[in-house]
C-alpha cells in the first residue's frame, strides 16, 4: 500500500511527463507564479539550466534522497519504456525550446560542442559565450542528426564541413538559422547563427551615433553618388548599420540592388541577392550586372579584394550611391588598404564620401554595476590617463543579466568624411591626419570609448581593446 506522504496532486504531476520526471529523477511539489519547485537527489545548476531551457519556466530544486525520490515516482508516475522514436522526439522538443530560448535572451549563435567525457551547450550573448547545460554523450548524436535533418545536410557525411539553413515560421515571429558543422576529434561541432529576417525595428538613431556623428553621416549619406565604407573586425555590428542606412534610403523612387553573403535580414522594397560563389555568383560579377539594372544605390556585402573594389569605384563614378564594409583597424586605414589593393589614390579621393569605423561594446546591467576608482594599473603600460575620469564600473552580475554582468551593446565610431583638405591628403598619399581630427572635433574609437567610460556605460575591460590600438 501506497504511503500518502508520497502522494502528489494530479495538478502537479501534469506539469512534466513520466519520461522526463524518470530521466531527470525529479518530483514536481510546487507551482506558483515565480515558477516550479522539484525534490531531487541532483540540485546541481546544470540541471537547473537544463531543466528551466526544456520547461520554458523558473526552476528551484529541494535536495531529496535517491530512495525518496524513487517513491515518489512510482507513487505518481507510470513508468513505461522508451523506445528510440521517443527520444528522437524528445530532442525535437529540446531544440525547439532551446531555440526559442536563445531568440528570447537575444543570443546570436548557439554551439553543440562534444569532447572525450562530455558534451555542452554554449550561447552567445552580448558578443560573448556562455555554457548553459550539458548533453548527455548518448543524446549528442541524436541531436546533430535531427539539426542536419531540419538544415537539409547529408547525415551520413561525419568527415568532411556542411553547412545549411533552417527557416522557422510561428503565429509570432518568422527568422532564418545558418547551422554549420564540423568534425573534431571526438564527433561533430555544431553552430547555428540566428538570423533575423525583419528589419522593421533597426534605426540609425538607435545603434550608438552621437548626434555630430548622426548629423555628420546622413549628410553623405544624401549625396546622390560616391562610396561609403564602413569598417571594423567581424561581429563589430557592420552590416545591421548598413541595413539601418538602406532602410532610411528606401522609397518608391529608389532602386536599391544588394548582394550579401548571407542575408541576414530582409528589407521590403529593396533587392536583395545571395552570394553563391561556387556557381560563379561572386561580389564583382554580380556587381557588373548591378550596373545593367538601372539601380540608384548598390549595396555591396564586404569588398574583399582589387577586383571587387574597382568595380565599386566604377560604380560610384558612374553616378550611384555604394555603400559597403571592409576589414580595417580605423576609418582612416581603409584608405590605406585601398591603395594597397593598387586603387588609384586620386579615384579614392574622388569617389569616397566617408569612411566610418565601427566596434561593438557590451553595456552594463544598470541594475547590478558597482563603481570604484579608477587606478592606473586598469589602463595599458604608457597610456595618460584620460581628464575627468576617477570613477569607473565593474560588472558584478544578477538574474536580469543572466549573471553577465552586461546588458545588451552598443556600437561606437569614428566617421570621417572625405572634405576638400582631405582629398588633398589621400591625392598626395600623406596617411598621417592626428592633428586635422583634432582640428575638426573628429572623435576617434578611442575617445568615444574613454567618454563611455565616464558616463558609467560600459567597462574598462570592453574598451581596453581600443585604448591599445
Amino acid at each position: 500500500m501506497v504511503k500518502e506522504d508520497f502522494k502528489i496532486s494530479v495538478h502537479l504531476t501534469q506539469l512534466i511527463s513520466s519520461e522526463q520526471a524518470y530521466q531527470y529523477n525529479i518530483v514536481p511539489i510546487d507551482e506558483n507564479i515565480d515558477g516550479i519547485t522539484f525534490k531531487s537527489s541532483d540540485i546541481s545548476s546544470t540541471l537547473k539550466q537544463e531543466l528551466e531551457i526544456v520547461l520554458g519556466k523558473t526552476v528551484t530544486l529541494i535536495e531529496e534522497t535517491e530512495d525518496n525520490i524513487k517513491q515518489y515516482l512510482s507513487s505518481n508516475f507510470r513508468k513505461r519504456q522508451q523506445t528510440y522514436s521517443e527520444a528522437f522526439h524528445y530532442s525535437s522538443d529540446f531544440l525547439k525550446k532551446l531555440l526559442a530560448t536563445a531568440k528570447h535572451i537575444g543570443s546570436s549563435d548557439i554551439h553543440f560542442e562534444i569532447y572525450e567525457e562530455r558534451c555542452r551547450v554554449r550561447l552567445r550573448l552580448d558578443g560573448k559565450l556562455k555554457e548553459y547545460f550539458v548533453i548527455e554523450s548518448d543524446e549528442y548524436p541524436i541531436i546533430v542528426n535531427k539539426l542536419k535533418i531540419k538544415a537539409g545536410l547529408d547525415i551520413s557525411e561525419k568527415r568532411l564541413p556542411q553547412d545549411g539553413r533552417i527557416s522557422i515560421k510561428n503565429e509570432l515571429e518568422e527568422f532564418d538559422i545558418r547551422v554549420s558543422s564540423l568534425p573534431t576529434l571526438h564527433g561533430e561541432k555544431m553552430v547555428l547563427r540566428i538570423l533575423s529576417k525583419d528589419a522593421e525595428y533597426i534605426e540609425l538613431k538607435d545603434l550608438g551615433f552621437t548626434d555630430k556623428e548622426l548629423n555628420s553621416y546622413l549628410e553623405t549619406i544624401r549625396k546622390p553618388n560616391g562610396i561609403v565604407l564602413i569598417s571594423g573586425p567581424t561581429g563589430s555590428g557592420k552590416t545591421t548599420t548598413l541595413y539601418a542606412t538602406l532602410k532610411l534610403l528606401n522609397n518608391e523612387t529608389t532602386n536599391i540592388l544588394t548582394i550579401e553573403d548571407p542575408i541576414e535580414y530582409t528589407l521590403e522594397g529593396v533587392n536583395q541577392v545571395q552570394l553563391k560563389e561556387n556557381i560563379g555568383l561572386d561580389f564583382s560579377s554580380t556587381l557588373r550586372t548591378f550596373l545593367r539594372q538601372d539601380p540608384d544605390i548598390i549595396m555591396v556585402g564586404e569588398i574583399r579584394d582589387a577586383k571587387t573594389a574597382n568595380m565599386a569605384i566604377r560604380a560610384a563614378l558612374t553616378g550611384h550611391l555604394v555603400l559597403s564594409t571592409i576589414h580595417t583597424n580605423s576609418a582612416w586605414a581603409t584608405i590605406s588598404r585601398l591603395i594597397d589593393m593598387a586603387i588609384p589614390a586620386f579615384l579614392i579621393a574622388s569617389t569616397l564620401n566617408v569612411s566610418v569605423a565601427q566596434r561593438l561594446v557590451r553595456k552594463l546591467c544598470p541594475n547590478c554595476k558597482t563603481e570604484r576608482p579608477l587606478k592606473v594599473s586598469d589602463l595599458p603600460n604608457q597610456f595618460e590617463v584620460p581628464k575627468n575620469l576617477d570613477m569607473i564600473f565593474d560588472p558584478i552580475g544578477c538574474h536580469g543579466c543572466h549573471f553577465t554582468g552586461y546588458q545588451g551593446r552598443k556600437a561606437i565610431y569614428e566617421i570621417i568624411p572625405i572634405t576638400k583638405s582631405l582629398v588633398e591628403h589621400i591625392k598626395n598619399n600623406r596617411l598621417e591626419i592626428d592633428d586635422y581630427l583634432k582640428q575638426k572635433g573628429i572623435a576617434t574609437l578611442q575617445s568615444n570609448a574613454i567618454q563611455l567610460l565616464r558616463d558609467g556605460v560600459t567597462s574598462i575591460d570592453e574598451v581596453y581593446p581600443l585604448l591599445i590600438e
